[in-house]
This record gives C-alpha cells, structure tokens and sequence, in this order.
C-alpha cells in the first residue's frame, strides 16, 4: 500500500495526479494560479492535499474562492465517461455537486461495483434524486443549462428510441440471414443463390407443391440435382441426405467456436440471467459488444442448424445488451445502476417485441417475467421501445410475414362450449410436459456441471447436431423449420388441399357437411403417426438441446411441440364428432352453425399456448402474445384456461418455472420478489443460521490509524464496514463502504505526499482541522438499514425485494451492533428453507 515515505520532486518526475493536487504553485501559459480542489470529505480543508498531506510549508494560504460547477454539470449530464461514484457523499446519500468543483471529476469506465456483487438500491436511487434536484434547480441560472436540464429529461426516451431501432436492425438481419441458410441446406436457388426456396418459386411460372406443401420449380435445384444425380432414386435421397447433415454439422460447429473463442456468455437463452441482473446482480462482459456480435451471428447460425432450439429467448438477451451499450452514451444511466435497469426492461420488452412481432406482449412479458422493479415510467418506455423494435423490423425485414404469419389466423375459426373440455387436456398435457422437461434438462444440465463432458462444449454440440439432424431428415414434418411446421398444422384443411395432413373425404358441393364430407381417410392417419413420431423424437431431444454451448431459446420449440400436441387431439376430437354425430353435445352446438364444428388447426394453437405455458409459467404475457399473433380476440378465453391450467398443473409437480430453475441450478443471488415466504423465524435465527460465520469487523468512530485500517482491509475483505461510536458502546455510527475507504488509500499513494501510516482515522463529525489525522465522516452511510434480533425473517425479506437493501444491520435490546446481514445470506437461508 503507501509508503512511508516518497522520493523528493526533484529526483522524480512527478506524475499528472501529483502535479494537480501539488500544494506548490505552478504557472502556465495560460495561468499562474494554484491548481487545487475542494475537499469532498472534511470541510474544514481547502483541498483535496489537505487530506493526504499533514505538513504544509508557512507560505501556504488557502484559496479563497471555489471553482464553478459549469464544466461539472456538462460533464455529469452529457459526458458517459465521467464516473461520479468516487465524489458520493455518504452523509447525503449521493454527491454534493454544489461543493464540488470540475477538477474532482475523475473519468473512469464502468460501474463502481465490483463484478459478481449486488447493487445497493437505496444509495443510488438517492444519488439520482440530489442528481435531479441539481439540475432542475440550476436550470434557470443559462440557457446552457436549460439545454442540460433539458436534455438530462429526454436522455432516457432517447436511449430507448436508439435500442428499439438498433434491436429492430439486429432482428430482420437474423431473420433473412437464418431463412436464407437455412435454405442451404436442401438446395440453391441459381437464377439469384440469396433467394429462399419459397422467394426463388415466386416468379416462376411452374410451381408444384408435394403431399407435404413443399414448393418446387425449375428455379430451385436440390444438391442432388447440382451433383447430376438421377431423380426419384435412392441416390437421390442419399446425397441431400449427406448435402443436409453435412452443412447443418458444419453451421452448427462454426457457432459454437465462435461463442467458445470470442464471447463464451453469447450461450444458452440469457432470460435467467438478465433476470437476475435486473434484480440488482451485476455480472461483467454479459451485456458486452462483443456478446452482441457473437451472439446475434450464433442466432442464424444455430437455428440454421436445425437444432431443437428458438431465437425468441436469445433476443431478449440480445435486446439488453443494446440497452446496456446504449445507456452509457447517459450518464444518468451510465453510471447508476439502479436507473440502468430501467432501460434493460423496456430492452427486454423490446426483445420479445422483434422476436414474435407482439410489442404489447413484450412489455407484459417483461412486467411478469423478467423486471424486478417495474414503475409507470418504465412502462411506457417499454411501450415505446417495442412499438419502435417491431416497426423497424415491420420495414426492413422481407420476411416480416414469419412474425406476424406465425400463428396468424384471424378470425376463421370458431370454438363451441364443448371444446373446453379438450383444451382443459391440452392444458393438462401442457403442464406435465413442462414438469418433465424442467426435470430432465435439469438433471441433464447438472451431468454436465459435474462430468468431464462439460470440458468439451463444442464436440457436445457437434454430437447434438448431428444426432439431431439424423433423425429429423427422414420424418418430413421435423426436416422442415419449426416455424413452417407451426404454420402447417395451425391452418385450416381446404377443399383444394390435397397434402396428407388434409386427407378427407369431402363433399363437393358443401365442404363442410356433417355426414360424410369431412371423414378422415389414410393420410390424416400417416400424418398422426409422423407427428407421433415428431414429438416423441423432438421432445428427447428438445431436453439435450437447451442448455448447449451455443445461444438457445425455448419458445419455439415448446411451441412447436404444443401445436402437434394440439393438432394430434384435435384430429381426434374432429373424428370422434365425425362418427357419433348424434351425441348430446355435438347435436346442440353443430347443428346451429353451418361452419366446421371441430378445426383441429385452433387446437394446434391452444396446444402451442399450453405447452409455452407449462414450461415458462407466463399467464397474462402468454394469452397476450397469442392473441396478437393469432389477430383474433375472440381466442382469448381458450388460450387463457390452457396457460391457467399448465400453470396449476406445472407448479404442483415442480414449482417454478425453466428460467428460475436455471436460476437455483446456476447457484445465481436471485431474490424472487413474486414468491411468498412463509417462516416464525426471527434475525436471530437467521444469525445462527448463516453459512459463513465470519468475525463481524467494526470500525470506531476515533482512534483508528491508517495502518490499522489497511491491516482491516487486506485481511478482512468485506464489501463494506459498519462504524460504531467505540468498542465499548458500539452504537451504529454509519456504514463505510470498502471501495470508498480503498479509494482514499489509493489517492494517497498516486499522489506521492509522504504519509505517516500512524495517522489517525476519524469518523468523527467534528470540524476541528488536526494536522496529523484524515476526516472520513461524509463517506459515511448515517442512515444504514437496520434491525433488532427480533424483527420477523418475513419482514427482512421484504427489505430486500421491495427497498433493495444490500447490507441490514442488527442490533440488541441495547442498541447496540451485534450482527450483520447481506442479501446473500438471505437469498441462502431462503433456499436452505425450501430445500427442507
């Protein structure tokens, strides 16, 4: 740490910091006044060399005036790079910006939080608000200020205004970018090889379509046919077979070096990580550039891939690292961490706003399932980034229809009273679903935490790929996009369809006549049984999938998966309806319409909703995005019993949703501020359960040194210190964090003033200057959160989800310090509880 004693000034150069907190005068071209700054710690000082320096020479006189706040407040309002952390004044929750003058800013990137910690929301949220009242009261003094005041009001609509557009961009790039590869796969389209095989037959003038609607034309060429290879023989069959392994293997390793050499945080979905960020953890490099970059590459590459996995979560993910890089153009985002988080939820709205093209649903998806504190100006900044997100990709991308075509079925269809009780088994079905697959990707998961395969992602993901590519070419129902295939089975059977799945007798005058028009004949049941055959296969290897090496996301794959669920009851439910016509059931709701009485398509939707429900547990956000992207109102009471009942039915086999059992399984500090707990325990309790049982170090308010104080903070590193009044009444003082009382002793040293490590450490709030002592009473928190030993552990827990609390204090009948509690030690307790 500091020296004794440093070298003289005129065997050294001193350096930039020396010379500007140097007590000698220096001239300048451009001035030959003394270069100081106020003392943000003790008042009684003139600068900051006060402080550090404890002789002065007898010539020295203190300046009489202070420097201005112009350049200060310029750089606080605009400049990202100004970190206003190390100028907090603890005795009033943020810093003094009227006492403190331009020269003290220092400029250091990043947060003043260390990585891995938890932020502490009460301080920064009062650093906001004196921030606040600074500006609004100055802004009258010049229009220049005006103008910051002004400016400082808008930031935040402006940085969610640039994270729409620029996650909008990113979006129809990932779009066009995975519908063109994943076309590679089978063919090329040589009049213009850009072209999807769907783009390239537009123009043409012969398009067929095979028993599975598969375009064909003269324009498209399979890799068989640019090999020369005779058609409709097995050769035929064997060379796409290899030409689709082959580059699906090949796009798949390519992602997951990218993510294991350049990003390894691009991985998995990032929806329970930016959960827990948004509650207030802060994990560095996962909101980065480069993790954007990666991870919007691996989106196409692995969905490319054909991999059991979606690029809906992964969005979200992507969404809040553009708000993250964005912020730091506002340092009232910048550089508060708390006012951050405001911006990664309307990110995340805007992320699932790109990712199905249902901004309201976004904004409720973030509300329900990712923020931790939501207010009414968040909510309309989430309002405006997704409805910014989904018009630019609603303008740039050619492929807009993939989101709003999605499930896109307006309103056709019609459902009867009856048909609630298929949809209650849909929901059923959607619940146990979700149970199984959190069980088994979880137990999955931990075989690879613990085994020597998690040394080895990318040759994981290599075996996943090709196994998954293996089986998914010979069932033409899983060889094609999951997002062709919702398409598929949610639209309805028409007259003039002749694919398999649409295999009916129909009458041709009335297609939809009772008796025998709609009788399902031998390709209705070779489909059901390759939808059985898909879902099987599909749901085994959905639970190898998630959790791999390269970005992943579930909706699509859940939904996938609901909608064959869906589409096989419906086709069951519609033969059953065909051959008992006469049922009470049936007589009363299909003999008053003249419309298809069962549309196993509208199954196929309230499955998808089912299963998407049982594996994430979203209700409200759920029913929200189905319904926008199904444009028909008329749904909702469906969609709202499936996603109900897959709740009830997922929390009684598990309990949480995937995200939050990512959460406990990645041992994450994540506080669930939906969650009730019930427990008789007290702080006391709570004390005798903690896991680390570490010495409780207590400052005193005098007679500390300076040596003492650094002994204190290399063999105790605590993230802060309480101060008591001395070590024989120890009644709370305050609470000194450890970076402050670090950045004190590292000012010393970079200052090259001779320091006596027998200098005296005072807490004190008095006035008085002493020449041999350093004042540390304005870093001081006066106002920590505190207990007694009897406070209820319900109530402790509330201090953490709803004030943010990072550090809780406990006291005796007396007043006097006894314990001390971090949200870590609760988070901790709460899952030892449940675990019990």
């Amino acid at each position: 740490m500091a020296a004794t004693s440093s070298p003289p000034e005129t065997d050294k150069e001193p350096n930039w910091f020396s010379r500007m907190f140097s007590s000698n005068s220096s001239t300048s071209q451009g001035s030959s006044s003394t270069n100081r700054v106020t003392s943000i710690i003790n008042p009684s000082f003139e600068s900051f060399g006060d402080i550090l320096r404890f002789r002065r020479s007898a010539d020295y006189h203190p300046r009489q005036q202070q420097a201005t706040m112009d350049e200060s407040l310029v750089d606080i309002a605009i400049n990202a790079e100004s970190d206003i952390s190390s100028l907090a004044d603890k005795s009033k929750g943020t810093i003094d910006f009227f006492h403190t003058p331009s020269g003290a800013i220092t400029t250091t990137q990043g947060s003043h939080y260390a990585d891995w910690s938890t932020i502490d929301w009460l301080s920064d949220q009062a650093r906001d608000r004196l921030r606040h009242q600074v500006i609004t009261e100055q802004k009258h003094d010049s229009m220049w200020k005006r103008f910051v005041a002004f400016h400082d009001a808008l930031s935040g609509w402006l940085c969610v205004l640039l994270v729409g557009i620029n996650i909008g961009i990113i979006a129809a790039i990932v779009d066009i970018g995975a519908v063109w590869l994943t076309n590679i796969k089978i063919g090329v389209c040589l009049p213009a090889f850009y072209l999807s095989q769907e783009q390239c037959c537009w123009t043409a003038s012969n398009q067929t379509y095979d028993q599975y609607q598969h375009v064909h034309c003269a324009h498209w060429h399979g890799w068989s046919s640019l090999f020369h290879v005779t058609s409709d023989t097995a050769a035929e069959y064997v060379v796409n077979y290899i030409a689709y392994i082959v580059t699906g293997v090949f796009f798949a390793t390519i992602c997951a070096i990218l993510v294991r050499t350049f990003a390894p945080y691009a991985c998995g979905s990032g929806v329970p990580e930016v959960k827990t960020i948004l509650s207030g953890f802060i994990i560095r490099g996962y909101f980065g550039a480069w993790t954007l970059l990666i991870k919007s590459i691996g989106m196409i590459l692995a969905t490319s891939a054909n991999l059991l996995l979606g690029k809906e979560g992964p969005f979200v993910h992507c969404s809040s690292c553009c708000g993250n890089i964005f912020a730091r153009l506002f340092p009232k985002y910048g550089q508060n961490e708390a006012k951050k988080r405001e911006i990664l939820s309307a990110a995340a709205a805007a992320g699932v706003s790109v990712a199905f093209g249902a901004p309201i649903g976004g904004v409720l998806f973030s509300l329900e399932e990712v923020s931790y504190y939501f207010s009414l100006k968040t909510l309309w900044r989430s309002f405006f980034c997704a409805m910014i997100a989904s018009l630019i990709v609603k303008i740039l991308s050619p492929f807009e229809n993939q989101h709003l075509g999605l499930f896109y079925v307006g309103n056709r269809y019609r459902w009867f009273y009856f048909e609630m009780i298929p949809f209650i088994i849909l929901g059923i079905l959607g619940g146990l679903f979700g149970a199984l697959f959190i069980k088994l990707n979880l137990a999955w998961c931990k075989i690879r935490k613990t085994t020597r395969l998690g040394r080895y992602p990318v040759l994981e993901v290599v075996m996943v790929a090709l196994v998954t590519l293996i089986v998914s070419y010979p069932n033409p129902y899983t060889r094609m996009p999951m997002s062709t295939l919702i398409r598929r089975l949610i639209s309805s059977c028409e007259p003039d369809d002749e694919s398999l799945l649409c295999d009916y007798r129909r009458n041709i005058t009335s297609a939809y006549e009772k008796n025998d028009s709609a009788k399902p004949l031998s390709g209705v049941w070779i489909s059901m049984g390759l939808l059985f055959s898909a879902l099987f296969t599909q749901t085994i290897l959905f639970i190898f999938t998630f959790g791999i090496k390269v970005p992943c996301g579930l909706f699509i794959p859940s939904l996938t998966l609901g909608a064959i669920t869906g589409r096989i009851v419906g086709i069951l439910v519609e033969t059953f309806v065909y051959y008992r016509p006469n049922f009470f059931l049936f007589t009363i709701e299909c003999s008053a319409t003249d419309e298809q009485c069962v549309v196993p398509g509208f199954y196929a939707v309230v499955g998808a909703c089912a299963f998407l429900g049982g594996v994430t547990r979203m209700t409200v956000s759920l029913v929200v995005i189905m319904v926008e992207l199904t444009g028909g109102l008329s749904y909702s009471v469906p969609l709202m019993c499936a996603a109900l009942i897959s709740k009830l039915v997922g929390d009684a086999l598990v309990g949480e949703g995937i995200y939050d059992a990512h959460i406990k399984l990645n041992n994450y500090p994540y506080l669930d501020i939906k969650a009730e707990f019930i427990d008789q325990s007290t702080a006391t309790d709570l004390m005798e359960n903690k896991q680390d049982k570490n010495e409780l170090i207590m400052l005193p308010r005098d007679g500390l040194t300076l040596s003492d104080l650094i002994t204190i903070l290399r063999t105790h590193k605590y993230n802060g210190y309480p101060v008591i009044a001395s070590i024989e009444e120890a009644s709370i003082i305050g609470f000194v964090l450890r970076r402050d009382l670090e950045s004190i002793i590292q000012q010393r040293t970079l200052s090259n003033i001779e320091s006596n490590m027998n200098t005296c450490i005072s807490f004190s709030r008095t006035t008085q200057q002493q020449l041999n002592s350093i004042h540390l009473y304005r870093l001081l928190n006066r106002s920590p959160t505190t207990i007694t030993l009897d406070t209820p552990t319900t109530t402790i827990i509330d201090l953490c989800r709803k004030l943010g609390a990072q550090t809780i204090l406990i006291t005796n009948e007396k007043g006097h310090l006894v314990g001390l509690l971090t949200k870590k030690d609760i988070i901790a307790y709460v899952k030892q509880k449940k675990l019990k």
